[in-house]
């Protein structure tokens, strides 16, 4: 059994009463295993039918599996280190993680924010929702966990995506109120992954219960300034503690009366909300529409989802438009020999836009940035060099096999899976056929570049990502 801290199980066995001993005995066993299927390049079918792990679906996420317990082929790689991981085919996730994005329902075609966005579980969900269609910022404050996030977009193939690594009350100022959807996975205690963190557990403590509530009511108070007149404001936690869920949520509409609950969907082991936890003197029945994950009720760790609703009595103001530049005629020139020597489809309208030597194509919806930290405005396609285009890993990724040129197929079985492992170390291999930029595939889903020359693919996969 984990070991917890006796501060925190004195204070759960105290909020939970006849269920504790429940909820303790859940800590006896191993955590649930969760993988979401990238369906912006597979189904949910299609991947379970290749898959080389058990799998049976998660109730409340219908592109999402639990791996199943017990003996793997000892041949059979982890989740993480497989090359179907590599393609973007799924991202691993705890399952009660799932349910934020599910919940908050983004639709294609809207302009949607992640503002806490870090690693990228949930961005990469609402991103797979939005169907590459509207706007997705996904923003991180944190300097060096963006790159992390950067990399799991551009694993994921997203397109219609922008990454800031900014302050939420600079984005305020910035943006104003023009979000349909605002996502906030609030920074927490984390006791609701006790199970899975060994630092959650030795970090925790009453007084960091205490920091953490104070904190995310002001991260809330600036995410709601984003949020458009009608548009939906989702914040989510994965701690059980009352003063960072339910005492946070009964604050901020005391102070913020153009927000109201909205029922959150609650899928079987769902628990609502507690009005009695908020606090003394707290009236605020509508709690309950408030949902919580427990470890005890369901295959998964601790979660807290509240989604509210912004009053449409507000006047609406269209954000500062992006000021639209014209590429040089060389550049221009450069990408479209390389599409048209490369890729089938047309070469994609819209804006086009250099951000020094890159070249992205950057969402019709997002406004203007300037002043802020962008990592990414857009889907980067490649770098402009002396005399040639040459083309991004997020390029490869997000291109289907079939709309290459030149591809070479890999697979998962044989001396075809030591092909593609090799390939995502740095190696080069033979491969006969046309010379020229060569889009490297796993069962017909991208891996990365390559380039054959004279029989031989040079290897062209990202230094930074290659395996050891």
């Amino acid at each position: 059994m984990i070991e917890l801290p006796n501060a925190f199980l004195n204070r759960m066995q105290k909020l939970l009463g006849s269920e504790y001993e429940g909820f303790r005995a859940s800590y006896e066993r191993e955590p649930v295993s969760g993988l979401r299927v990238n369906t912006l390049k597979i189904s949910p079918e299609n991947f379970q039918s290749i898959s080389p792990y058990p799998l049976s679906h998660v109730p409340w996420c219908s592109s999402s599996f639990f791996i199943e317990q017990g003996e793997h082929d000892k041949e059979t790689l982890p989740p993480g280190k497989h090359p179907c991981h590599a393609a973007g085919l799924y991202y691993l996730q705890d399952p009660s993680a799932m349910a934020a994005a599910e919940t908050l329902t983004p639709r294609p075609g809207e302009r949607v924010l992640d503002l806490s966005a870090a690693p990228g579980g949930k961005a990469t969900h609402l991103a797979a929702l939005m169907r590459n269609e509207g706007l997705l910022v996904a923003n991180e404050i944190h300097p060096k966990r963006v790159w992390d996030l950067a990399e799991n977009m551009e694993r994921w193939g997203a397109k219609n995506t922008a990454i800031l690594n900014e302050q939420p009350g600079k984005l305020a100022a910035t943006f104003g109120a023009i979000f349909d959807r605002v996502l906030l996975d609030a920074p927490c205690s984390g006791e609701g992954m006790f199970r899975r963190s060994e630092t959650a557990r030795s970090e925790w403590s009453p007084g960091l219960i205490q920091s953490c509530s104070l904190r995310q009511s002001s991260i809330l108070a600036e995410a709601a300034r984003l949020v458009r007149p009608g548009g939906s404001l989702a914040y989510t936690t994965c701690t059980f503690a009352p003063e960072e869920n339910e005492a946070v949520i009964a604050r901020f509409l005391d102070e913020h009366p153009e927000y109201c609950l909205v029922e959150a969907p609650k899928h079987s082991g769902f628990q609502s909300g507690r009005e009695d936890w908020a606090g003394e003197n707290v009236s605020h029945p509508d709690l309950q529409k408030t949902v919580r994950l427990w470890p005890h009720h369901l295959h998964g760790e601790g979660h807290f989802i509240a989604l509210m609703q912004r009053s449409e009595n507000e006047e609406y103001y269209e954000p500062r438009s992006r000021r639209k530049t014209r590429l040089p005629e060389p550049v221009l020139r450069q990408f479209r020999f390389f599409w048209g020597e490369n890729i089938k489809t047309q070469p994609p309208a819209g804006n086009l836009e250099m951000v020094g030597s890159y070249l992205y194509l950057v969402p019709d919806l997002l406004p203007d940035t300037k002043g802020l930290k962008t990592i990414h405005p857009g889907w980067w396609l490649g770098t402009i060099k002396k005399d040639r285009f040459e083309p991004s890993h997020a390029l490869a990724m997000s291109t289907k096999g079939s709309e290459a040129r030149r591809t070479v197929d890999l697979s998962t079985n044989g001396e075809s899976l030591h092909t593609a492992l090799a390939y995502l170390r740095g190696e080069s291999f033979l491969s006969d056929g046309d010379e020229g930029w060569t889009l490297v595939t796993l069962n017909g889903y991208p891996l990365g570049w390559g380039k054959r020359v004279k029989g031989v693919v040079k290897n062209w996969y990202p230094k930074g990502l290659r395996w050891m």
